[in-house]
């Protein structure tokens, strides 16, 4: 299994840099950052010095989205790193929840989602796409070997078809048995349903990981508060499914769905931290089965069996209080652990 590390990207840039070589030191392949220019710096610019400085980390956004720039921009940006730095990057994409809305915009649609890919990964890739119109385009520079795969975030039943059916991976923003079995089933019968090899869809699981240093109700209820604010930013995706479906649908499990039944609203500017004072509806059981808290050998229990669903990536939300210490944990002992077999 490939482990991920995932941050916003706070000022100083320094710091996101530093903690991302201290994650591949600890034996993770992938580095992951938020994309919202508003409410974090530009994560495109920080790559590059990601990049520069380790040897073969894979770096991308968890999740750009196809409204913030053109995308021949987003392509060309991609294109560059990988020409600099060899094939180390990935577009993670998405509808962008944060980012169109911080922006006064509404989140994109499947429908435009599923044009940019297709533009994206082909430029991205040294192929020729058509930018609409007919005005075809290729980058002359690319080199032959150019690479860029796709993986799509997706919740609901239409976005879990479409991933299955048209992207290089899929992204999954929690980290409970259940759900991941569940729409992980979905995005490969729409795989094999298209006539794809669903061994070719990587997937991703992504959620926050708190390890304490043992299970005593104070640390879990500590390890929980840290990472209560992810059952807050799920919600807003949740909210949208439920705004479309409704309550009772049969098209998403109850079990995503009925935890927000109590959410009123949601604040921005608290997107993704800790003290998210909109996260108070969030019950500790939804913490529990979306995130990864505990010692160190509950983290392995949980990935590994993430690992028999079929996930070959899981992806660290660090964002709160024991980032070092987290990274440090996985590196002795989790990684190893669920890696020996």
């Amino acid at each position: 299994m490939d482990f991920g590390l995932v941050l916003q990207t706070d000022p100083p840039a320094s710091r996101v840099i530093s903690l991302m070589k201290r994650a591949e030191r600890n034996g993770f392949t992938y580095g992951w950052t938020f994309d919202s220019c508003v409410l974090w710096q530009e994560p495109f610019v920080i790559y590059s010095q990601i990049l520069a400085n380790t040897q073969k980390l894979t770096v991308g956004p968890m999740v750009t989205n196809p409204g913030t720039r053109t995308w021949e921009v987003t392509a060309s940006t991609f294109a560059t790193l990988n020409d600099m730095y060899g094939n180390r990057t990935v577009c993670g994409i998405g509808r962008g929840d944060s980012a169109m809305r911080v922006a006064g915009r509404k989140p994109n649609t499947l429908a435009r989602i599923s044009e940019a890919m297709k533009v994206i990964r082909a430029l991205g890739s040294g192929q020729e796409a058509d930018l609409g119109g007919g005005t075809v385009i290729r980058f002359p520079w690319a080199k032959e070997d150019a690479h860029l795969p796709v993986w799509m975030a997706a919740y609901g039943p239409k976005a879990l078809k479409m991933t299955g059916e048209e992207a290089d991976g899929f992204i999954l923003q929690l980290a409970d048995p259940f759900l991941t079995e569940w729409m992980v089933k979905a995005v490969k019968d729409a795989a094999v349903a298209a006539g794809r090899d669903p061994s070719d869809v990587r997937i991703c699981v992504a959620a926050p990981a708190y390890v304490t240093e043992d299970d005593s109700p104070e640390a879990l209820a500590h390890a929980r508060d840290q990472c209560r604010w992810f059952g807050g930013m799920v919600g807003n995706h949740v909210a949208d499914l439920v705004s479309k479906y409704g309550s009772e649908s049969d098209m998403v499990p109850h079990e995503l769905t009925d935890y927000i039944k109590a959410r009123e609203g949601y604040d921005y500017s608290h997107h993704g931290r800790a003290d998210n004072p909109d996260t108070a509806f969030v019950p500790d059981e939804i913490v529990d089965r979306f995130c990864v808290i505990g010692p160190v050998e509950k983290h392995v229990e949980k990935m590994k069996a993430l690992r028999e669903l079929g996930v070959d990536q899981f992806a660290v939300y660090d964002m709160h209080d024991a980032q070092e210490r987290v990274i440090d944990a996985y590196g002795s002992t989790v990684i190893p652990a669920v890696n020996a077999g």
